[in-house]
């Protein structure tokens, strides 16, 4: 079988890498080449852009290991948080020679020009961005979940465990910075992976634009639960673009 191509795991800014649990090994079981970059260094001012630096950086150094893996272009695809830096990370791979084909956004918020983050936590749910942000201006974090909170949404206890170790929790300021996205995005086909309910005006958004969208599973965390259904509906949505 000829390999289908390279595929960036994109962590959310509030996860790490871990959130992908076994789903890089399952892809690659569909022969994709997969890139999972694990981004730490976006801790203070400007979010965005340190991320999406260590995040090119990382995807152009394992590229450049796997011999030209991404040279038919990469597909991006971003998790929650990172679904609005996928057009900003674009520009900085092309920008070192490295082609981005197509966008998929899994459970996230789409790239809306001038938004920060609690602007898009607002589409989804007005009452909740309202109480995180009363929170955040106390001088608390988020994301601040416990074992327990994560039980219903990841059935492992181990990859619960693995995900409550990478969570990154933020600040105001954090949530408050405006995310850039370039005039001319999109510039590559897009689809959706919808996993829980709370992101399905995305998924409606997305769908409006004609985009392809799926669904699967019921948890945000869908990835962990269920890596082989998570890989291969992944894959359903690429060969939709």
């Amino acid at each position: 079988m000829d390999n289908h191509g390279a595929i960036v795991l994109l962590h959310s800014p509030l996860t790490g890498a871990t959130v992908w649990g076994r789903v890089p090994h399952e892809l690659g079981a569909l022969d994709y080449t997969v890139v999972v970059p694990e981004v730490t260094g976006d801790n203070r001012p400007p979010y965005a852009t340190r991320y999406v630096a260590a995040a090119a950086k990382q995807t152009r150094a394992r590229l450049a290991e796997l011999a030209d893996a991404g040279g038919e272009g990469v597909v991006l695809a971003g998790h929650s948080g990172a679904g609005p830096l996928l057009p900003h990370l674009a520009g900085a791979l092309r920008a070192g020679g490295v082609p981005v084909r197509a966008y998929v956004f899994v459970d996230a918020g789409l790239p809306r020009p001038g938004a920060t983050r609690l602007a898009l936590l607002e589409q989804e749910s007005a009452a909740d961005a309202e109480k995180l942000r009363a929170h955040l201006d106390a001088g608390g974090l988020f994301p601040e979940w416990t074992f327990d909170d994560l039980t219903p949404l990841v059935d492992d206890p181990d990859a619960r465990r693995d995900l409550l170790a990478g969570l990154r929790p933020r600040g105001i300021g954090f949530f408050t910075e405006e995310i850039v996205v370039p005039e001319d995005w999109p510039d590559a086909p897009c689809g959706y992976l919808l996993l829980s309910p709370i992101y399905d005006i995305h998924a409606r958004t997305a769908a409006h634009r004609g985009w392809p969208v799926h669904r699967f599973g019921a948890s945000h965390f869908a990835t962990l639960n269920d890596p082989p259904g998570f890989a291969r509906a992944l894959a359903d949505v690429i060969d939709a673009l």
